[in-house]
């Protein structure tokens, strides 16, 4: 379980996990929520990148992180309406 906390600290993922699942659980539907999931996703990214941070694999897990909240609350979102 410490690891889980240690991986959710490191670049601020846990922000990234919040932060797709409240993007996602804002869209009107199942595919749209992955959509904005992945569009908030890559916007974070790309400050990233506009405040001159250097490329690094940490930035792909911080996507991918985004997206996973995202997908989360796509599928609480389907399991509520249907």
């Amino acid at each position: 379980m410490n690891k889980i906390f240690t991986f959710l600290a490191v670049s601020n993922r846990y922000k990234h996990l919040i932060g797709g699942f409240i993007v996602a659980a804002l869209a009107g539907s199942f595919y749209a929520a992955i959509y904005a999931a992945a569009v908030a996703a890559s916007c974070l990214e790309l400050k990233d990148r506009l405040y001159g941070n250097p490329w690094d694999w940490i930035d792909w897990i911080d996507w991918l992180c985004t997206l996973l909240g995202g997908i989360v609350a796509a599928i609480v979102l389907h399991l509520i309406v249907f």
